[in-house]
């Protein structure tokens, strides 16, 4: 299985929105970590997006996957981005 880099970009017309759903979105979150897809996620320190790294098939694939993140459902994400990375040093290099 590939590794996957989901990039979501935040603006401050979201961060309301955000806060009401974030307990949703990271309970989300932790059951496809408990599912071995996601590895690790996290927001950037200047709250303005996200970078989760998953596990997964292809592009489209994670794609369909995160448009059911309650963040998406919520459109409380202004823009995603998702690139195959191939990892070759370290804990996730194959």
């Amino acid at each position: 299985m590939a590794h996957f880099l989901v990039n979501y970009t935040y603006s401050s017309a979201t961060a309301e929105g955000r806060d009401r759903v974030r307990a949703e979105h990271r309970d989300w979150l932790r059951d496809l970590l408990a599912r071995d897809i996601v590895v690790v996620a996290g927001p950037y320190a200047d709250d303005s997006g996200a970078t989760i790294i998953v596990k997964g098939e292809s592009a489209d694939q994670v794609g369909t996957l995160f448009a059911e993140d309650p963040f998406a459902v919520e459109k409380l994400v202004d823009a995603v981005a998702i690139q195959e990375w191939k990892p070759v040093m370290g804990v996730l290099a194959e």
